[in-house]
């Protein structure tokens, strides 16, 4: 069953609620600092949230160490998606998939980056037209970052 794309204004712990608690210690302490530049939209299923994500206009908390990165794709007018996630109850219902499509709906012309931590996540992005742009490589991580870029030639 296909779920509406919804806006989270006010009252966004439900939606980290669903987020593990490695990813709540992330945001939820800064979200304060994050709020105003950011919008957490989310799909519901009987008034639960069961999957959401944040796009953020400003560097996002877990882009710090990479910031001249983030201020790269922000400058050239890309939003960064973060914090994605499916409610374990659940997967395997194409969910992820539907968030992204309807943001991307809901955004046309708009690019969007984001970093993966697990590279066969990046099958999952590439599905959706996202392109794999760099490798980041640390003395402890390598992450993957994807753009997705809107054919704008229409």
């Amino acid at each position: 069953m296909k779920q509406s794309l919804l806006l989270l204004n006010h009252h966004h712990e439900p939606f980290f609620n669903i987020l593990p608690e490695d990813w709540q210690e992330a945001i939820v302490p800064h979200w304060n600092h994050y709020q105003n530049d950011s919008k957490i939209y989310v799909l519901k299923d009987a008034n639960k949230i069961v999957a959401g994500g944040i796009v953020f206009s400003t560097c996002p908390p877990d882009m710090i160490n990479h910031k001249e990165e983030a201020e790269w794709w922000f400058e050239n007018g890309y939003l960064y998606i973060g914090f994605l996630f499916v409610a374990e109850s659940h997967r395997n219902q194409k969910l992820g998939s539907q968030w992204i499509e309807a943001l991307k709906d809901s955004t046309p012309n708009r690019g969007f980056w984001l970093v993966i931590e697990e590279d066969g996540l990046g099958n999952f992005y590439e599905k959706h037209q996202f392109k794999m742009e760099k490798i980041i490589q640390s003395s402890t991580t390598t992450e993957w970052l994807y753009a997705f870029k809107p054919d704008v030639s229409d």
